[in-house]
């Protein structure tokens, strides 16, 4: 996936995303099996920050605590030829100051997508290259400095798309596969294991067969062995990772597949609750994720939306994750969600029911007790998602972000309304776009 829509985050991957339970089969768990080169943890920033003292929240104060969060997208987990780089998708080097920009706008919480692919040295026992996790530390400590909650994961090792991607449910080597992926996790969670409560790791990212009928059940067993390899490789490291949260996918992150009969499960855990289920939220795929502006309005019916996906299919897909897990005492983070920008040439054909989805969305989620985390790529252009230049840390879409963070801290008000549809402002665009 290192075309255009793949890097604006524009995949069809949400079609109608769902979750599932499905019996462990694949490879099994071996602590004693991986290799740790990676046990410098000396921070290349300099911080006076203390990340050691661990407060062990309970689930509705890490919630809580969390509040609303951002993704430092296209950066640490961009790619070119299955080497990671973090200029190669356009963005500049990420800086201190992006972050704090970040931090000042409102946002509790950032997480940092990271992919691996060539930084592992497949022939030296799975090394990781000692100056990319210097580097993802370093980027970590810069959300400290702010007292953010930070989440880490692996994120495009696991697409079948992605030159050099190996983490493949569909794989044929399913031993290889779980023995490199013992062994990267091993590795970070060594650099790390002295951090606070503020470090979340997501053990993958949108891990399927990249096809998107329902989930086949071997693969989803597949799928529920690495997660089960990731919780018992960080517990085994000790130090932090003894306790800390950990973040749980199930097939695609997809709400249904995960939350449905289809063979999700969370693994078994020496902490006692300490998991959090990660799921995604781009629907209507129309709306949220076609790069087109034959669909530029949500909500409110009419010719300014799809015919599902809207206001009420919301509540729905919260609804089926607050009933499953959060009132089981399980926390579930909604580690992305937002919708391309759906301008021609810079021109909004509807600015406002942008606003309003955005407003909408957070507000659910959070109503329904769940943390949700807004994609931003860095790309400010026509559907995009940027709420902040990634060079200067300034503030790109205001109006959207004060909507974000009034929904993520007040659940008690209605939301404004778009304004009346102007329907000649999108026939010009529309037309334009002919």
């Amino acid at each position: 996936m290192e075309n255009t829509s793949f890097k604006r985050k524009v995949v069809a991957v949400v079609m109608s995303l769902s979750i599932m339970m499905v019996s462990f089969v694949g490879c099994s768990s071996d602590e004693d099996t991986s290799n740790s080169s990676a046990n410098d943890t000396t921070s290349s920033t300099d911080s006076e920050v203390d990340k050691t003292t661990f407060d062990d929240m309970d689930n509705s104060e890490l919630i809580y605590n969390m509040q609303i969060g951002w993704n430092l997208g296209n950066q640490l987990e961009a790619s070119s030829s299955g080497n990671p780089d973090e200029t190669v998708w356009g963005n500049p080097t990420i800086t201190q100051e992006l972050i704090s920009a970040v931090a000042d706008a409102g946002f509790k919480t950032i997480r940092i997508p990271v992919s691996y692919l060539k930084k592992i040295d497949d022939d030296n026992n799975y090394t990781v290259d000692q100056d990319w996790l210097n580097r993802i530390q370093e980027v970590v400590d810069y959300c400290y400095n702010e007292g953010l909650f930070v989440i880490i994961n692996m994120h495009g090792d696991g697409y079948n798309t992605v030159d050099g991607g190996w983490l493949l449910v569909n794989g044929q080597d399913q031993e290889y596969i779980c023995e490199k992926y013992e062994a990267v996790w091993k590795q970070i969670a060594e650099q790390f294991k002295d951090y606070d409560e503020h470090l979340i790791f997501e053990s993958m990212n949108e891990v399927f067969d990249d096809t998107y009928d329902d989930p086949n059940p071997e693969y989803y067993a597949n799928l529920n062995s690495y997660n089960q390899i990731f919780v018992d490789t960080v517990r085994s490291t000790g130090g932090n990772n003894e306790m800390r949260w950990l973040l749980i996918p199930g097939w695609n992150t997809n709400i249904d597949y995960t939350v449905g009969d289809y063979g999700f499960q969370l693994p078994t855990d020496s902490a006692e609750n300490k998991l959090i289920v990660s799921v995604h939220y781009y629907d209507p795929y129309d709306y949220a994720l076609k790069e087109d502006l034959f669909v530029t309005g949500w909500g409110l019916g009419g010719n300014r939306a799809t015919n599902w996906g809207n206001e009420d299919y919301v509540e729905e897909q919260f609804q089926k994750l607050e009933d499953t897990f959060v009132s089981q005492n399980i926390p579930v983070i909604i580690g992305e969600y937002g919708a391309v920008f759906k301008t021609q040439d810079g021109i909004w054909a509807d600015e406002e029911s942008h606003r309003y989805y955005l407003e909408y969305v957070t507000k659910s989620a959070k109503e329904h007790g769940l943390l949700p985390i807004y994609w931003d790529n860095g790309w400010n252009g026509d559907y995009g998602f940027s709420l902040f230049d990634r060079k200067t840390g300034e503030q790109q879409h205001s109006n959207f972000i004060e909507a974000i963070i009034r929904a993520s801290e007040n659940q008690d008000y209605e939301i404004e309304l778009p304004s009346t549809y102007d329907a000649s402002k999108l026939e010009e665009v529309m037309a334009s776009q002919d």
